[in-house]
């Protein structure tokens, strides 16, 4: 099955890239603080990023250079 190869591919590659496995972060016991400051680092790069895709979304639009298929 190509797909379950690409999936245990790509943990492979993080696995040798980082030396860290889901084992490895559970026994750190990270506190539910830093849990939570890490997830909000998260949310707030992707809520950044969704702004700039809109207002380049928007751009597009107001020139006319959108996809009109």
């Amino acid at each position: 099955m190509i797909a379950n190869n690409i999936f245990r591919w790509i943990g492979d590659f993080f696995k040798w890239t980082f030396g860290l496995t889901f084992d490895q972060l559970r026994l750190n016991d990270l506190s539910w603080w830093t849990s939570n400051i890490v997830n909000w680092g998260f949310l707030i790069i992707l809520l950044v990023l969704f702004a700039y895709w809109m207002k380049e979304s928007a751009r597009f639009k107001r020139e006319g250079k959108e996809d009109k298929a």
